[in-house]
């Protein structure tokens, strides 16, 4: 009976995706075994090291459909590993004892660590089109809100003004180099394995390292240098990976649960009917998809911790270590993927409200542009000397709640230096948006290229 928000017949699908699921599912990972055992068999045939005739018959049943998953289970309980059990099933159902060429020079971790990587390979190609589908999404807020005013905040306070295509620019930026990143770490990461009891292929003697070029090439994966069964640093990048990802993710739900606040209002997620609303608040609209994506990072990171932890192991073959990746990792690749959909459901149908930003640019009483005016000042009366002037005046605007604009314009020092015409321009947030523009419109023609 389903029991983990991962495998919940309610929650699954909020926090993992059933594509991503399928991946690290029990059927494929026992398929992936077998997708290893038949390109060796074809490897091996290829090379006269089995018969042809094994080869034919191994490959025959070499699929998942056949194989019993109940008695797989019980046979892990008793071994503590499941290749063994799955090699079995295969030597039964093969022929003339044709099966008994199974296998042939491999040891359980070559076959678990290489399905590991399939599974991986499958899973960044689903993390990569979230990717490009949140790239998308930013770049097209970024576009259409290039010249849009709204506060920049430092330390949750209004601090200048920026555009909030610039703000969707940041971060799209981050996310681009997230696509840098996949693509660098696949050559490193997508490695089989193939080594053999302490990973030496003494079983194979001189035909080893030709076997172990021809399985990767059967299954389309980098060959590596030298047998990685305790060196795990691989698996460990692709979790530190998926926790950069997904801490953009985060960054992306913080803001816009900020930004959702009633005292702020300027952004919302998503709206259908009766999402986010309250079971005693009728007034409410809860951040939904941003609460869901702050957990799941939080979980994400925490084991990618775990996965450093589990390089620390010992000599040619782990005692422990080893097996708590099989425990994080496919929740790491589950959490990420439920992460980066719900990232992609909060910016693709984003409610942006430009009157509310424009409002709130006001609250404070022209103090956002207390930095324009004591530049512009500055030039005149010295930089230091116009910024002590002008924080006093701004302390008086909050003490009577009066425009700084007009405190500045009876001001009779500053009055000697800028008109009301001039400070009226000094404290119009439009004013004062730096190259945002120009900013926004490097990082889409970065894009392009």
């Amino acid at each position: 009976m389903p029991s983990t928000y991962l495998d919940s017949a309610v929650f699954r699908d909020i926090f993992t995706t059933p594509a991503m699921r399928q991946v690290w599912s029990d059927e494929n990972r026992v398929q992936k075994y077998l997708d290893f055992e038949k390109a060796l068999a074809v490897a091996q045939a290829k090379l006269k090291i089995i018969p042809q005739e094994a080869c034919d018959e191994i490959v025959r049943h070499c699929d998942a459909k056949e194989y019993d998953m109940a008695k797989l289970k019980e046979a892990t309980e008793r071994i503590g590993y499941p290749v063994l059990p799955v090699v079995q099933q295969l030597v039964k159902l093969c022929k003339d004892k044709l099966g008994e060429w199974s296998h042939w020079g491999a040891t359980t971790q070559d076959i678990t660590d290489t399905a590991t990587v399939l599974q991986i390979r499958e899973s960044l190609d689903i993390v990569g089109k979230e990717i490009d589908a949140i790239c998308d999404a930013l770049a097209a807020l970024a576009k259409k809100y290039r010249d849009t005013p709204m506060a920049g905040r430092s330390n949750l306070q209004q601090a200048v003004p920026i555009t909030f295509g610039y703000k969707m620019a940041t971060i799209l930026a981050g996310f681009e180099r997230h696509r840098e990143r996949l693509a660098q770490l696949k050559e490193r990461v997508l490695v089989g394995e193939f080594g053999g009891a302490a990973g030496t292929l003494s079983s194979l003697g001189k035909e080893g390292l030709k076997c172990q070029v021809e399985l990767m090439k059967e299954l389309k994966l980098g060959q590596p240098a030298i047998s990685w069964h305790t060196v795990r640093d691989c698996i460990a990048e692709v979790g530190a990976f998926l926790g950069l990802v997904t801490g953009s993710c985060g960054k992306v739900a913080f803001d816009v649960k900020l930004l959702m606040q009633t005292e702020v209002e300027e952004v919302y997620e998503p709206f259908h009917q009766g999402r986010g609303s309250s079971s005693t608040m009728p007034q409410k609209r809860n951040p939904i998809s941003s609460v869901y994506i702050t957990a799941q990072t939080a979980i994400v990171k925490q084991h990618a911790a775990a996965l450093m932890e589990a390089m620390v192991e010992d000599h040619e073959r782990a005692t422990g270590p080893w097996e708590i990746e099989w425990i994080v990792l496919p929740e790491i690749f589950m959490l990420s993927a439920g992460a980066l959909a719900q990232t992609r459901f909060v910016l693709e149908g984003l409610q942006v409200n430009e009157k509310k930003m424009a409002d709130n640019l006001m609250i404070t009483k022209g103090l956002i542009m207390s930095e324009a005016v004591m530049m512009k000042l500055g030039d005149k009366m010295g930089r230091n000397y116009a910024h002590d002037h002008v924080y006093d005046i701004c302390r008086e605007v909050v003490k009577t709640g009066r425009p700084l604009v007009d405190l500045l314009a009876e001001d009779k020092e500053i009055s000697q230096h800028a008109s009301r015409k001039e400070l009226e321009a000094m404290v119009d947030p439009a004013n004062y948006l730096g190259v945002a523009g120009e900013m926004v419109d490097r990082v889409l023609a970065m894009r392009k290229k």
